[in-house]
């Protein structure tokens, strides 16, 4: 592949530092740009308390607003990954910014259950068609061989702005009223999101960003073996069984601690943002490590953490105090961010690069799903049963996890896209290893 050569083989040092910058700043610009998504979408976790109480809600009616948002989402996720792959991720990120910002003031806004529901679903919508445009941005900007390390840090995000967001919506409800709070979230949101679109840079050469094998050679597949890949609908299985953890805390924690253990609104929202808040760390620490020992054993790592995970949500159940419980949801989420960027890691290196954003809507769709699920469900066990019903859920479904991860491919190889006639030929003309060019960072 001369074009790969000369990029990378002839003027080594122009193209590391590129692929250095490049991956740096995109890093950047989208941990920032996630951040803002999950501190808008959690925000109505701090405020349903009050929500509930305005509107006389009960906790399955609570739970039907966290569910509409999450129906939406999921459904957007295929059909945003086509939009990223024909366009591209920088329009529809933009777009998506600035509108979930609009309908993030208007949920401050509506004086209906029916209007809140419908603003939850446009919010949504709107928001769904953001992480396939985010994984397509990392797929063009990184090269393979780093692309797990990227991912970590950007999703990092998932913990540090839920973590983030009852330390700034707790404050803002107990100054202003949860009405409020959705509008100055909305303004900051907005303004703060179109200077980072602006600061997305370009995308490396296709030669650098190409998705390979375990030897290195360009693997190929066409939109339609994507979507049909058993190896990516697994992974998009395990997000399922994962994410019902991470939606079911999130939604219910700030709650019971409100209702259950009597805390004020500013204790409940430093205790609810620790754990968040620690994940930021270990995922950061998962995606390095997948990058440097586990991208071809994930099965090693990920199974021992998803049962270890479940084990401390166990022993959550029977905490006797607030700290307690925190403490050990703490462990819990800590442990299983670890594992949550062989999750993402090993379908982002070997997708190929120009079906990046339909490939990870399909593996975010089993994620979203979960993420249906859980609030309405928990909300009902609550409703019918204790909150002690509801977190068990979660023991029962992260222990389905771990047998789901014993099932999912350990290598790119296993994934069965092929290796273009053009490659195996290139290698053959030439003794030079194509990692040296892809690993030019």
């Amino acid at each position: 592949m001369p074009v790969l050569r000369s990029s990378a083989t002839l003027d080594p040092a122009p193209a590391a530092n590129r692929v250095r910058r490049t991956a740096y700043l995109t890093i950047v610009v989208l941990l920032l740009a996630w951040t803002i998504d999950f501190v808008d979408r959690f925000a109505i976790s701090m405020a349903m308390p009050f929500i509930g109480e305005e509107f006389g809600l009960s906790k399955t009616m609570q739970g039907l607003l966290f569910t509409t948002f999450s129906v939406v989402y999921l459904l957007c996720q295929v059909p945003a990954g086509y939009l990223a792959d024909r366009f591209g991720a920088r329009g529809l990120m933009l777009t998506t910014l600035v509108l979930w910002s609009a309908f993030t003031g208007l949920t401050g806004l509506m004086g209906t259950f029916a209007g809140l529901l419908a603003v939850r679903a446009l919010f949504g919508a709107s928001q769904g068609c953001f992480p396939p445009a985010s994984f397509k941005a990392v797929a063009e900007r990184t090269t393979p061989k780093n692309r797990g390390t990227v991912t970590g840090v950007v999703m990092s995000a998932s913990g540090f702005g839920p973590g983030i967001a009852p330390l700034i919506v707790a404050p803002l409800i107990a100054a202003a009223g949860w009405r409020s709070s959705f509008l100055w979230l909305a303004a900051c949101g907005a303004a703060i999101g179109v200077l980072l679109w602006a600061l997305l840079p370009r995308p490396l050469p296709a030669a650098l960003t190409r998705a390979v094998d375990a030897a290195g050679r360009t693997t190929t597949a066409s939109r339609r073996e994507v979507l049909r890949s058993l190896q990516v609908w697994k992974f998009a299985a395990l997000f399922c069984a994962m994410n019902l953890l991470v939606s079911g805390l999130v939604s219910w924690v700030p709650s019971y601690l409100l209702e259950s253990r009597n805390l004020s609104i500013q204790t409940t929202g430093v205790l609810a943002a620790i754990p968040m808040l620690v994940t930021v760390g270990t995922t950061i620490l998962g995606g390095w490590l997948f990058d440097r020992f586990f991208h071809d054993r994930i099965r090693w790592f990920l199974v021992p953490i998803v049962a270890v995970t479940a084990i401390f949500l166990a022993l959550m159940l029977t905490a006797s105090s607030a700290v307690q419980f925190t403490v050990y949801e703490t462990i819990a989420l800590g442990v299983a961010s670890l594992g949550s960027m062989c999750l993402f890691g090993l379908p982002m290196r070997v997708l190929p690069t120009e079906h990046a954003g339909i490939g990870m809507g399909m593996l975010n769709l089993g994620g979203q799903v979960a993420a249906a699920i859980a609030p309405l469900l928990m909300g009902w066990l609550v409703d019918r049963f204790s909150y002690t019903a509801a977190f068990g859920l979660l023991v029962a479904t992260t222990a389905v996890g771990a047998v789901i991860a014993c099932w999912l491919p350990q290598r790119p190889a296993q994934f069965g896209f092929s290796t273009t006639a053009a490659q195996r030929r290139d290698d053959g003309a030439d003794g030079v290893h194509r990692g040296r060019s892809v690993d030019a960072d």
